[in-house]
């Protein structure tokens, strides 16, 4: 993970003009486990750690007595009481209750009480007189996740990517979108898995590809289901940017909707109970017994994961029926034994992948693993053999599809800036628009027109016209042509083949009203799209009407007149004609101020000239104007259609339905909070009484303590453990609180002196370092003033007194201070506090940081410097005495032979320059000088 986030810092940034920024999350809600990942300022990519420190967390949720447990701790219940765990539950998604999913689901755990949602027909669990519906559940194992990811960056989050099973529908996709929503979480996409997992292998691998498409496959198996996928990478360069960029699209999908290390986990199951039953220690059947189910169900699990790096191994279980132990040595040879029609489908999703894209096996680069299921030896032993070619191990088997749904949680994000990656995913399932049209007969038949076909890209819009219809009339979507992509079997586990049913209305009314010669219809137009969610939408349905209109009907007059405006202004077809506004146009008659006789008179014969001009070009303008041939003008209008969707497959947890969960929801969250507030207080309590009566037997704190204090302590301390023992059990956060502060304010003198004690010697060296110090600097201080050293007058004599007298009182008030202290016993009331010492620090340092920041600041004085004297009578020089050859030297004008022509003579007969100050200064008073 390191090397990854190194890796990824140049590829995800923080936008320049992002200050604080919100953090963004991805949750991979596997049917087992869910992973979160997270981005935000400083950490580009990263696992969220749940409560206990892990990466992964089991997509489990329970109940029990009023309080709520998620993951490790709600699994642990479920041993004990199975009922009130829930978990496996994400293909219960979008479900009604007559699914076959569900049915299976019964059957692999038979002690859930399922009933169906009156309103919807969707799963409903019943514990008693508590109902949970799966959208619920869900929203609150999210709710977890999304505290683990705030706790994680420490930003609050409100937005996320979801990744989902690539063969869920628009059943499945809808209900999980709408307990997102129940979250308090916008979803930015709902990215497949193996979409997730190829962006996340390509990310890394930017610069092996190029403009030849390179095919990967993709090959998943999870707890509940295998998929496998076929991934083309490529650069391909953007019409609208002009840019390159790597392309990562999905061409054919396959998978096995039930086969996964959950079927291999309940077959396992169901052996260790056969086999405890075979060894009669009781007569109860371990079938019939949840508790007993639910810890054979554990034990697998365990077996299964360590049978893959070991030939055999024990399950053994203490107290499984009553009061028996098991204890039973199961080999891989029995386990693979059992799972053996399972792995006859091994190869099928591959297969089915290939088929989908019309590729052969040859042209694939390398089947890359991931899914935790893949472990498994006989798996990767069945895949080697089918494709002839190593396996590609090189992705993180569980975080894979985490990471690569936050890397594109952060190209939607609006906080960040990412390296560009365009995902193109592909239609599963077909969808198809059906509708009735009457023949010249008189009779009606179905039409069926693909919107989506299997494998088309997506996201993607469609538009279908209808043209022959002229008044309210129907149309449906739904799945088509299942029959060519899926098996009966996962034909059923999708459900209802139908979507939605959308009626439209005024179709005539909006026809009659914009009947015309010069208006024609070009049919309803219903416009479809197909988002990057893989979530169908009706955008809207419009008429849309071509009206024919003259390209200008302006008079012949009219146009001649524009035709001659045009030629005088100059102005070209594509100009805006401006007009001014009343009363401020100017009249061009009016002579200008100051202008002279002749002036009007040569601007006069200027005007003649003109005229003449132009009623020249009045009679070609006439002329142009009858030759021009009008053309016609098609205009678009667009009128909408008032439509209603009717959704036929589930209906989707809205309006009082989702209000109703909200509510429900938020009950448990509050009675959440008040047992963790209430969980905190009592801890907090109990250990503060702990800890007064240990530190009350200890010598430094008892010493700081008044006997009749140590008293009340310790009588305050027994009476508040005896009431927590008794009637403070059942005593809410509230009380417990008061209680912590009544002790808290006997024990805190005492507790202060001692820090005080404790504290106070580290505060006075620190205090007598500092008083050296300021004094090693005086000494220094004394040296930059006017008295001490003219050419470096720094600081005042004020100023050197004043620190002189600072430090005299402070090391003389620390003395006299500290001898005080000295004299009291260690529980009387502190004289010299650590507040005092700090004061006094802080005063003297504020001393001689002053003048240290001045002598930082002080530049010396430039003198300037007097111009050189420039002696001419060479006899002068002559007579200069050895005293005056002592001073300052004299620049001298060079002498020159004016009979000499050389190239030195033209070089010596430049002027010699002065230098002289510059009359600017800055800040410092430092004088500069220029040439």
């Amino acid at each position: 993970m390191a090397v990854a986030t190194l890796l990824l810092v140049g590829a995800i940034a923080l936008a320049p003009s992002f200050c604080q920024g919100a953090a963004v999350m991805s949750v991979d809600l596997g049917s087992e486990w869910f992973k979160v990942g997270v981005v935000s300022p400083g950490v580009p990519m990263e696992i969220a750690l749940n409560k206990e420190s892990k990466r992964k967390s089991p997509t489990s949720i329970a109940f029990r007595n009023g309080d709520r447990l998620y993951g490790d701790d709600a699994n642990t219940i479920g041993v004990r009481f199975p009922a009130n765990n829930y978990f496996y539950l994400v293909d219960l998604l979008g479900k009604t209750i007559d699914n076959p999913m569900v049915e299976l689901y019964r059957k692999r755990f038979p002690y859930y009480d399922i009933v169906a949602d009156p309103k919807r027909n969707t799963v409903v669990f019943r514990n008693g007189d508590d109902l949970y519906s799966i959208e619920e559940l869900i929203a609150q194992i999210l709710a977890s996740a999304k505290e683990y990811a705030e706790d994680s960056t420490g930003q609050v989050i409100t937005e996320c990517t979801l990744v989902v099973p690539g063969f869920f529908g628009q059943a499945e996709r809808q209900a999980l979108v709408a307990a997102a929503r129940l979250a308090n979480l916008k979803v930015l996409q709902l990215i497949n898995d193996y979409t997730a997992v190829a962006l996340n292998y390509g990310i890394f691998r930017r610069k092996e590809f190029n403009e030849t498409a390179q095919y990967f496959v993709f090959y998943d198996m999870g707890a509940y289901k295998t998929s496998a996928s076929v991934i083309s990478y490529q650069l391909v360069k953007d019409k609208a940017t002009r840019e390159v960029l790597p392309v990562v699209q999905v061409l054919g999908v396959g998978f096995d909707r039930t086969l996964g290390g959950l079927e291999m986990q309940v077959r396992l199951r169901d052996y260790l109970g056969k086999e405890f039953n075979k060894m009669g220690k009781t007569k109860t059947d371990v079938f019939g017994n949840p508790r007993a189910m639910a810890k054979l169900f554990k034990e697998a699990g365990r077996l299964k994961n360590v049978l893959s790096a070991n030939t055999e191994h024990y399950a053994q279980i203490e107290g499984l029926l009553d009061e028996q132990d098991f204890r039973l040595l199961v080999s891989r040879e029995q386990f693979e034994e059992l799972c053996k029609d399972l792995y006859t489908r091994v190869t099928a999703p591959l297969d089915r992948a290939l088929a989908a894209s019309g590729l052969s096996l040859d042209l694939i680069s390398q089947v890359v693993l991931f899914g935790g299921n893949t472990r498994v030896p006989k798996v990767q032993d069945i895949l080697k053999s089918h494709i002839g070619q190593e396996l590609g191990r090189n992705l993180n088997a569980d975080e894979a599809a985490c990471m690569g749904a936050v890397y594109r949680a952060a190209d939607l994000a609006t906080g960040f800036k990412v390296k560009k990656f365009v995902v193109k995913d592909a239609v599963l399932y077909p969808i198809q628009v059906v509708f009735a049209r009457e023949g010249e007969s008189g009779s009606t038949r179905l039409v069926r027109r693909t919107l989506f076909g299997a494998m088309n890209a997506y996201p993607q819009k469609k538009v279908i016209t209808f043209n022959k219809h002229t008044d309210d009339f129907e149309f449906s979507v739904d799945y088509a042509e299942l029959e060519t992509v899926l098996s009966q079997e996962e034909i059923a586990n999708l459900g209802s083949l139908n979507l939605t049913k959308v009626s439209l209305t005024e179709v005539a009314k909006k026809l009659n009203s914009n009947k015309a010669e010069n208006i024609e219809s070009k049919g309803i137009k219903a416009h479809f799209a197909l988002d990057d969610s893989g979530l169908f939408s009706l955008a809207n349905v419009e008429l849309v009407l071509e009206k024919t209109v003259k390209e200008d009907d302006e008079s012949t007059l009219q146009k001649l007149g524009n035709t001659i405006s045009k030629l005088f202004s100059g102005d070209s077809d594509d100009e805006k004609v401006t007009t001014t506004e009343e009363g401020s146009q100017e009249d061009g008659s009016k002579d200008a101020e100051g202008q002279t006789d002749e002036k009007k008179a040569e601007e006069d014969k200027t005007a003649n000239a003109t005229s003449a001009e132009n009623a020249t070009l009045t009679e070609e303008a006439g002329e142009a104007a009858k030759n021009k041939t009008e053309k016609p003008k098609i205009v678009t209008i667009k009128e909408q259609i008032p439509h209603k969707v009717e959704v036929v497959y589930v209906p989707a947890l809205d309006g009082a339905d989702f209000e109703g969960a909200v509510k429900k929801i938020r009950v448990i969250d509050e009675a959440d909070q008040a047992k963790k507030r209430r969980e905190t207080a009592l801890n907090a309590l109990e250990t503060f009484v702990i800890d007064a009566q240990v530190k009350l037997d200890e010598k430094e704190y008892a010493s700081c303590a008044t006997q009749e204090e140590a008293d009340t302590i310790r009588k305050t301390c027994s009476e508040v453990s005896e009431w927590l023992y008794e009637d403070g059990a059942d005593a809410d956060a509230e009380t417990y609180e008061n209680k912590l502060e009544e002790i808290r304010a006997v024990a805190n003198q005492v507790y202060s002196r001692h820090w005080e004690h404790k504290e106070r010697p580290d505060a006075l060296n620190a205090l007598a370092q500092m008083i050296s110090g300021a004094e090693g600097f005086l000494d220094k201080a004394k040296n930059f003033t006017k008295e001490g050293n003219p050419e470096k007058d720094v600081f005042t004599q004020v100023e050197i007194d004043t620190l002189t007298r600072v430090i005299a009182e402070t090391a003389e008030w620390m003395d006299t201070e500290q001898g005080e202290q000295t004299k009291l016993a260690r529980h009387e009331p502190v004289r010299l506090t650590v507040k005092d010492l700090t004061d006094k620090m802080a005063l003297l340092d504020r001393e001689v940081k002053y003048l240290v920041n001045k002598l930082k600041l002080w530049r010396p004085k430039v003198k300037p410097t007097p111009p050189p004297k420039v002696e001419k009578d060479a006899k002068k020089d002559d007579d200069k005495s050895e005293d005056t050859k002592s001073e300052e030297p004299v620049i001298e004008e060079p002498k020159v032979d004016e009979n000499d022509s050389s190239e030195e003579q033209e070089q010596a007969t430049e002027e010699t320059p002065k230098i002289e100050p510059s009359k600017t200064e800055d800040g410092s008073g430092e004088q500069h000088t220029e040439l």
